[in-house]
């Protein structure tokens, strides 16, 4: 009993100290994101705070991390630009709502139809993002620059660092990943990302000020970050509950839910299989799409921007130990906690410490196998995982990212398939001749079907065996109608033999096969009319 003890307050104690590390990760993406939405700081910290509890406690992911995400941001930031910021929070909770009834159709399972090769493109596109993210923190405004330039694209004039501010940073970086990278192999009793978090802070904010140097911090990414419990606030003025309600304003938010939904989904349903794989456990899909769902619908009225998974942020949390819904719990109330009282701590640290510990992540995420797979996985493999990584990387899309590779996954496998029917010719004692076909006959294969028969050269009685072949949809109906209709014309007859129920189903429904005898085999794998 008390080694039992023991063990669950051990277990409790690595699932608050992960929540801690990860809240204090969340903080400057949270507000990033918010900026590149153009909203305030705070609408995307209470996003990652509503989104992130609430999905800790329903969602079907023990361990992931969820909260305001770059992919929304990219998405809400076209919102404010075409319609203004008054229809963000509508349009994130009719995105709640869509992510509601996708977990209530069961149609989370989706995500199995992702091949392994966009999940790999995935992940390497995803590394690399959030890489190339972190490159700005190496950025410092122009010198002699007002504080209010730009670039003409709404961003401020800045240039790379150079000199001894340069060499600080990446010396801080450096130092943050050797703690991350090394303290492991010395102790586990507390997280390495926050030792490296707190090591690289204490330096900074101690040390090196002795020597008249200084590191930026949040503050001087952000502002200030204090605020308070966030409040009910839905809907937002200019408009009211009279407006938000009409015809007008669904259509305008409806698109634009629509993507929300699905980018959320997308990104959710993908990290969530890829935590699963480093876990070893299975989440439950269409619990997390009601968790999302419910999680968006109330950041929205909280005056929040939504939310899905965070891959980084859940790497973070796994690898720091946290594998139970305490873990996000933890996470959210700590980043409440920051918002409310802590603020003037956490503008402190570092921003070299939240690039060193993205630059872990990056690493953790980024599948390096997969580099030396370009000799040993087939070519279209390879395609699609190229394609997928160059989609998320230069498009910052993860959604688009993933349809278009499930695309061009699908096409591949259906031409591979198309490729294989063909037909074992051979004739019976009585003139019959018989086509005994191999490979599955749909869309794909109708025009190869087409050319492995002869009608005009055949003789007066023809098989068609399907002991080892299927018909899968209605364009191989058609074919089949369609070679009946030749066999017919030519004044032969034509039998198909071993169909299978479900062949048998569909060949009932059309309505034009009439030309053709459906031998009724009494079960299947049982021939009763081959010669016929």
């Amino acid at each position: 009993m008390l080694n039992f003890f023991i063990k669950r307050t051990a277990g409790v104690k690595d699932e608050l100290l992960s929540g801690l590390t990860v809240a204090l990760a969340m903080v400057p993406e949270a507000v990033a994101f918010a900026l590149i939405a153009g909203l305030a700081p705070l609408t995307g910290l209470y996003a990652a705070f509503t989104v992130g509890l609430i999905t800790a406690v329903i969602g079907g992911r023990p361990g992931m991390i969820s909260g305001a995400t770059g992919a929304l941001a990219v998405v809400i930031v076209s919102l404010v630009r075409d319609h203004g910021p008054e229809y963000i929070f509508p349009a994130v909770v009719l995105m709640g709502i869509i992510q509601i009834g996708v977990g209530i159709a069961r149609l989370g399972k989706l995500i199995r139809l992702v091949p392994h090769p966009v999940m790999l493109g995935f992940v390497n596109g995803l590394a690399i993002v959030i890489f190339m993210a972190q490159l700005e923190s190496f950025h410092v405004p122009v010198e002699g620059a007002a504080l209010t330039a730009t670039d003409g694209h709404g961003h401020a004039v800045t240039q790379w660092m150079t000199g001894t501010p340069l060499f600080i940073m990446i010396g801080l970086v450096a130092l943050t990943m050797a703690i991350i990278t090394f303290l492991p192999r010395l102790t586990r009793a507390i997280p390495a990302t926050l030792a490296g978090i707190v090591i690289t802070t204490l330096i900074a904010t101690f040390l090196l000020p002795v020597f008249g140097l200084d590191t930026r911090t949040v503050q001087d990414l952000a502002g200030s970050i204090k605020g308070g419990f966030p409040t009910f606030e839905f809907p937002v003025s200019p408009m009211t509950w009279g407006s938000l309600l009409t015809l007008d304003t669904f259509w305008i938010i409806l698109p634009y839910s629509l993507i929300l939904a699905a980018v959320g989904l997308i990104e959710s349903l993908m990290t969530m299989s890829l935590i699963d794989e480093i876990t070893e456990t299975r989440g439950r899909g269409n619990r997390e799409c009601i968790g999302q769902g419910v999680a968006n619908i109330t950041t929205g009225m909280f005056g929040g921007m939504g939310g899905c998974a965070m891959i980084g942020q859940s790497l973070i949390n796994v690898n720091s130990g946290g594998r139970r819904r305490i873990s996000g719990i933890a996470a959210a109330l700590f980043l409440l906690l920051f918002i409310m009282f802590l603020s003037p701590i956490i503008e402190v640290i570092p921003m070299a410490a939240l690039v060193g510990v993205m630059f872990m992540v990056v690493i953790g995420t980024f599948e390096w196998a997969s580099l030396r797979m370009y000799k040993r996985v087939p070519t279209s493999d390879l395609f699609v995982m190229i394609t997928v990584t160059g989609v998320t990387v230069f498009l910052h899309n993860l959604a688009l990212a993933v349809f278009i590779g499930v695309i061009i996954a699908a096409l591949v496998f259906a031409w591979q398939q198309a490729t294989y029917l063909a037909a074992d010719i051979k004739h019976n004692e009585h003139g019959s001749k018989i086509y005994q076909l191999h490979g599955p006959l749909f869309f794909a294969s109708v025009t190869r079907f087409r050319d492995l028969f002869d009608p005009a050269n055949d003789p007066d009685d023809v098989v068609i065996d399907f002991y080892y072949t299927r018909v899968l949809d209605q364009s191989g109906l058609e074919a089949i109608n369609a070679l009946a209709t030749r066999y017919a014309n030519a004044g032969k007859r034509l039998h198909l033999t071993h169909l299978s129920a479900e062949c048998r189903d569909l060949l009932d429904k059309a309505a034009e096969f009439v030309e053709v005898n459906i031998s009724e085999d009494p079960q299947y794998h049982v021939s009763t009319d081959r010669l016929a």
